[in-house]
């Protein structure tokens, strides 16, 4: 079990935008890795609303000691008035990969 790694997810309406964000967590020790994926479509409802839009998503590899962190500076840049910013932990992985996100996460 490798609980103390954490995976966040967060849409942004645009590759800079998102580029931005991501380049800024890892210069800030926040995250080990940002994957910046482009494009997704996201179908959702917003204010009643049926919405189809082309956004970019991101990968935050971060720890569990970092992950209020890197949710404050998500929302704190975010351009949405109601981001999606998702924590999830990782229960398992590649054992070399968990110790670098957890040394590059400090």
């Amino acid at each position: 079990m490798h609980r103390e790694v954490v995976l966040t997810l967060s849409t942004f309406p645009d590759k800079e935008k998102a580029r931005a964000v991501a380049r800024g967590l890892v210069e800030k020790k926040l995250a080990a890795c940002v994957q910046v994926t482009s494009p997704v479509s996201s179908i959702y409802t917003w204010k009643g609303e049926l919405h189809e839009d082309t956004e970019v998503l991101l990968f935050i590899k971060s720890t569990a000691a970092n992950a209020r962190k890197v949710i404050d500076y998500v929302k704190s840049v975010h351009p949405y008035a109601v981001p999606e910013i998702i924590t999830v932990p990782v229960i398992d992985g590649f054992d070399a990969y968990i110790e670098w996100v957890k040394v590059s996460a400090m």
